[in-house]
């Protein structure tokens, strides 16, 4: 019978390896050729630490403020003009689209509000600040 189980009843010596040889190669390749859309350009920030941050969110518009004041939007610098534009197109391409504002914690807090309040105003609901997280947690100070 073709196909059919085996009448012998010798013991299986040996593993095939060849499957999972060609499983692990596609696999690398499709790691590879994708691995350059995952890629973004980045700006170079001084983030402020916190001990206690939530989860990263994906969104898909990033804004980032460097320490000079320059507005930058996905990596690209832009004004303050073009970024009020650029963020209303988002919006109007997705009404859920998410923001992650980065800013150097050198910059005044005016200034990050006035950014937070230029995405908001374009429609822009959910947003995070980014922030890196901090190895380990500052001691509370003791209050009398």
């Amino acid at each position: 019978m073709a196909g059919g189980a085996q009448d012998n009843e010798e013991e299986i010596t040996g593993i095939n390896v060849t499957p999972l040889v060609d499983v692990v190669l596609v696999l690398l390749i499709i790691f590879m050729v994708t691995a350059n859309f995952i890629v973004r350009e980045t700006v170079e920030v001084d983030l402020p630490r916190a001990a206690n941050g939530g989860e990263t969110v994906q969104g898909l518009v990033n804004v980032v403020l460097d320490k000079e004041g320059k507005l930058y939007f996905d990596g690209a610098h832009v004004t303050d003009a073009e970024l009020t534009r650029k963020v209303a197109e988002a919006v109007a391409k997705d009404k859920d689209t998410r923001a992650i504002i980065s800013a150097d914690q050198s910059i005044a807090y005016g200034q990050v509000m006035r950014l937070i309040d230029t995405v908001k105003g374009q429609g822009i609901a959910k947003f995070a600040l980014n922030i890196e997280k901090d190895v380990a947690p500052a001691a509370a100070p003791a209050t009398p």
